[in-house]
């Protein structure tokens, strides 16, 4: 199931890049770099967490708290909610395309999100806030040696944490 949600993902990101690259190549470029590098977080996470369902991902929280959690915000910039990186090329494109007279496509696109924000939030809702029904038998593996890869933890910084920066990327584009 997961892998069938990213692919919806990638469905929906390509629409934002389909839709904007007539009018600002760059922007397309910016939008296909933040997606790869938040779909990398996303896949290197489940990959290390050994989820392949949703039931597999609820157990995953007891076993590795601090990559769910890198997990839950890399998803929620996968939505493009305002804090994080993801939001910004989807507010770079709306953006461009009101500057383009077309407003009413933006908000059909903007409305068009919400439903893979709700597909998101049940990702983030199972790997975090749910337990499996006898979740006593997997509290013995919360204290596991395992550190977080470097590459997911770099990734994970980019994946939240570039809307800072971006009056910086405004300018290269």
């Amino acid at each position: 199931p997961n892998s069938k949600i990213l692919a919806f993902s990638s469905i929906s990101h390509l629409g934002w890049m389909t839709i904007i690259i007539i009018y600002n190549p760059n922007l397309t470029l910016l939008n296909f770099y933040a997606y790869s590098i938040m779909t990398s977080t996303v896949f290197l996470t489940l990959n290390t967490t050994k989820a392949l369902k949703l039931s597999t991902l609820m157990t995953s929280w007891t076993k590795a708290p601090i990559l769910n959690t890198t997990l839950t915000l890399t998803l929620l910039s996968l939505a493009g909610l305002p804090p994080l990186t993801g939001f910004l090329p989807k507010w770079l494109i709306i953006f461009d395309l009101t500057k383009q007279d077309l407003t009413p496509i933006a908000t059909l696109m903007v409305m068009l999100s919400l439903l893979g924000l709700f597909f998101y939030l049940r990702l983030a809702y199972y790997s975090t806030i749910t337990l499996p029904p006898n979740s006593t038998n997997y509290m013995k593996q919360w204290h596991t040696n395992k550190s977080p890869n470097t590459l997911i933890s770099i990734l994970t910084s980019l994946s939240i944490l570039l809307l800072p920066i971006s009056p910086m990327i405004l300018a290269t584009t």
